[in-house]
C-alpha cells in the first residue's frame, strides 16, 4: 500500500513524494519516465486513430498483448561503471496504426535490460559494425535500430542476383527508403517479434521532449516545426550501446563553442549521384563502406551491386550513399572537410559541446533535411564510434546496483497542490495516478481520524494525446469552509489490476 498525504490545503501547504536523487550523469537522468505508470496503447487502424480510439490489449493472431502492460522504462539502476534500465520497449505516446491496420506485425512488451557504458572508450584496432536488433535505447525505452532493413543484395555470378535475407551484406536495403510505408506516425514499427523500434528520426519522441516537432491533433500526426521558432539546442533522445548520446537534429553551429546559436546539422554523406565520382551504376563500392568491411581497395569491384533501375533506384541500399570526407571539393580542389563543409564524420558524430556536457562529448546526432524528412545515415553510421557493451542475458543485473528511479506498478504516489474553488467552496486534489490502480482518498482536520471520501475508486486512463495526463483528479464538494482553519488529506493506492509483468523488477 502506497500513502501521499495533501497537507492544508486553506494553508497552501503540501506534502510531496521525496525526489529522486539527481546524480550528475545524463546516462542515469535522462530516461524519459513521465508516462512510466500509463498502459502501453496502440491504433489498429487509421480511423480508430483518427476517433481516439486506441486499445491496451491487442492480438492480431499471432503477436498477442493479452494484458495490459506499462509503456517505456521500469526502471533505472547504475553502477560505477554502467547504467542499466528495464523496458517494456513500448512507446509512451499511442503506436499505430501501421499501414492502415494491414501490416502483420503489432508491438509486444519485450521486457529487456539494456546496458549503457558509463566511461565510454574507443577500440584499439577495427570498429565494430553495427548488426541486427538494438544497437541502443531511446530514452523512452525503444529500441534503436541501424540504417539497414533485414535485406541485402547478393550475386555470386553477376547480374540479376537476389536480394536475401541476410543476404551478402555488401549491398545493403536503406530502412528508411525500403520499409517507411509500414512504419506509424511516429515512424516506428516492428518484426514478428513485436520489437517496436525507430531506425531514424523519431518524431513522436521528439515531440515528447520539446525538440521543434508539430503535433496535429486532428489527425494525431506529426511534422518538424520547419519555421524553427524558438530554436534551441535538441534534447538526448537515446543512448548507444558505446555510451555516447544520440541527440536530436540541432546543434551548436560551432562544435566547441556554446554561443555560436543552434541550427540543423548536416549529414557528411550524400547520394554518389549527386557527388564527385558520378556513380551511375553500382561497379565500384563507396570507400566508407570498404573500411567497414576491411576490404582492400584495390578489390572495389568484386563485390558489384545491381545497375540502376526503377526497380532498384538509386538510394535502395547504404552504399549508394558517399562519405564527403572521401571526395574532393572542386571549390578548393581538396576534399571536403569536417566542421567546415559538413558536420558530421562517417559515424554520424562529432565531438561537440552540448547542454549536459558543457565540457565536451562526442555525441550522435538525428540526421534531417531542411523539410524534416530523414537523411542517410539517420542515427549513427555502420559502425560505432566507440565501444559497444554486450548485451545483458536473463532477467538480472550483471553486477551489485543502485537504483536511480522505480516505474510500472512501483511509480512513486505524488502529489500536486490542492486548488480551492473560491466560489463554491469545492476542493480539488490531484495526484500522480497509475493506470489499473485503485485509490482511497480520506481527510482529516487533526490527524487523529480519518474520514474516507471515496472507498478503492478506480480512476479511468485519460484519454489526453499524444499522451495521457499521468494524474488523476477529486473534487470534495464544499470542503473550504469558512472558519476552517487546515483541512489535511491523504491518497493510498490500494490495489493494482492484473498486468503483463514479463521483464519488470520483482
Amino acid at each position: 500500500m502506497k500513502t501521499i498525504r495533501l497537507l492544508p490545503v486553506l494553508l497552501g501547504l503540501l506534502t510531496l513524494a521525496p525526489a529522486a536523487f539527481a546524480q550528475g550523469d545524463p546516462r542515469i537522468t535522462s530516461w524519459l519516465t513521465t508516462y512510466s505508470g500509463q498502459y502501453a496503447r496502440i491504433f489498429t487502424t487509421d480511423a480508430n486513430r483518427l476517433a481516439g480510439t486506441f486499445q491496451t490489449t491487442w492480438t492480431n493472431g499471432s503477436i498477442i498483448q493479452a494484458l495490459p502492460t506499462y509503456c517505456g522504462v521500469s526502471e533505472v539502476v547504475y553502477a560505477p561503471t554502467n547504467v542499466y534500465i528495464r523496458s517494456t520497449g513500448l512507446g509512451g505516446h499511442v503506436m499505430g496504426a501501421w499501414q492502415n491496420g494491414s501490416f502483420p506485425n503489432y508491438p509486444k512488451n519485450q521486457g529487456v535490460i539494456a546496458r549503457i557504458p558509463r566511461l565510454p572508450s574507443f577500440p584499439a584496432g577495427a570498429r565494430t559494425a553495427t548488426g541486427g536488433g538494438p544497437i541502443g535505447y531511446f530514452v523512452d525505452g525503444v529500441a534503436m535500430f541501424d540504417s539497414r532493413d533485414a535485406f541485402a543484395y547478393t550475386s555470386s555470378s553477376g547480374s540479376p542476383g537476389t536480394e536475401a535475407n541476410p543476404g551478402s551484406g555488401y549491398w545493403n536495403r536503406d530502412a528508411w527508403v525500403n520499409e517507411s510505408a509500414t512504419f506509424d506516425p511516429a515512424q516506428a514499427h516492428q518484426p514478428g517479434s513485436g520489437q517496436y523500434h525507430y531506425h531514424a528520426n523519431p518524431p513522436a519522441l521528439r515531440y515528447l521532449l520539446g525538440d521543434h516537432v508539430l503535433y496535429n491533433s486532428a489527425t494525431k500526426t506529426y511534422s518538424e516545426d520547419v519555421a524553427n521558432t524558438n530554436l534551441h539546442h535538441s534534447p538526448i533522445l537515446g543512448w548507444v550501446r558505446d555510451g555516447f548520446p544520440v541527440y536530436g537534429p540541432y546543434g551548436y553551429s560551432v562544435a566547441t563553442n556554446a554561443a555560436s546559436g543552434v541550427r540543423r546539422m548536416i549529414s557528411g554523406f550524400q547520394l554518389r549521384s549527386t557527388s564527385a565520382t558520378g556513380v551511375t551504376n553500382r561497379t565500384t563500392y563507396p570507400l566508407w563502406a570498404v573500411r567497414v568491411k576491411s576490404l582492400a581497395s584495390t578489390n572495389l569491384t568484386t563485390e558489384a551491386g545491381p545497375n540502376v533501375s526503377a526497380q532498384r533506384p538509386l538510394g535502395r541500399y547504404l552504399e549508394d550513399n558517399d562519405y564527403l570526407g572521401d571526395l574532393i571539393n572542386p571549390g578548393t580542389g581538396s576534399n571536403y572537410v569536417q566542421g567546415t563543409d559538413f558536420d558530421l564524420n562517417e559515424w554520424n558524430a562529432r565531438y561537440c559541446y552540448t547542454p549536459e556536457f558543457p565540457g565536451g562529448t562526442y555525441a550522435y546526432f538525428v540526421c534531417i533535411n531542411a523539410a524534416g524528412t530523414p537523411v542517410f545515415p539517420y542515427n549513427i553510421g555502420r559502425q560505432y564510434y566507440g565501444t559497444p557493451a554486450a548485451n545483458v542475458a536473463g532477467g538480472t543485473y550483471p553486477e551489485a546496483v543502485t537504483t536511480n528511479f522505480n516505474g510500472g506498478t512501483r511509480t512513486a504516489l505524488a502529489a500536486i497542490a490542492p486548488t480551492v474553488n473560491a466560489t463554491n467552496a469545492n476542493v480539488t486534489l490531484t495526484w500522480t495516478a497509475l493506470d489499473g490502480g485503485t485509490y482511497v482518498v480520506e481527510a482529516t482536520a487533526d490527524f487523529s481520524s480519518w474520514t474516507p471520501i471515496t472507498t478503492n475508486s478506480t480512476y479511468p486512463q485519460a484519454t489526453n494525446f499524444p499522451t495521457p495526463q499521468p494524474t488523476r483528479s477529486l473534487i470534495e464538494t464544499n470542503a473550504a469552509q469558512a472558519g476552517v482553519t487546515g483541512r489535511y488529506y491523504r491518497v493510498r493506492l490500494t490495489a493494482t489490476n492484473s498486468y503483463d509483468s514479463t521483464g519488470f523488477a520483482p
